[in-house]
């Protein structure tokens, strides 16, 4: 599957949240979806994603970014918003998602 094909919900909730960020986390969550054949795997992805990057050390964030480390605090709370889209769209019905 590809990016577009998420609902707006899931795009919202993961690929925006993440750009506010960091490009290069958006990435991450991008190439997921290459690897996926519904959003429900890909949510599954995403937050298993999103619970190993919370556990990266400090000293190991910029071999993750590519170089381009966002400052640790930041990228918690980010990753921690995710958590919590993910959550809230898990709950959503399929039938009560958007798609564009």
């Amino acid at each position: 599957m590809d990016t577009d094909d998420l609902s707006i919900e899931a795009y919202d909730g993961i690929i925006i949240e993440a750009e506010k960020l960091s490009h290069d986390l958006t990435l991450h969550y991008g190439l997921l979806s290459g690897v996926c054949d519904d959003e429900a795997a890909y949510l599954d992805y995403a937050e298993k994603l999103t619970k190993q990057l919370l556990e990266v050390e400090v000293d190991q964030l910029e071999d993750v970014f590519w170089g381009n480390a966002p400052p640790k605090d930041q990228l918690d709370q980010t990753l921690n918003k995710i958590l919590s889209n993910i959550s809230k769209i898990k709950k959503t019905p399929i039938e009560e998602r958007h798609y564009d």
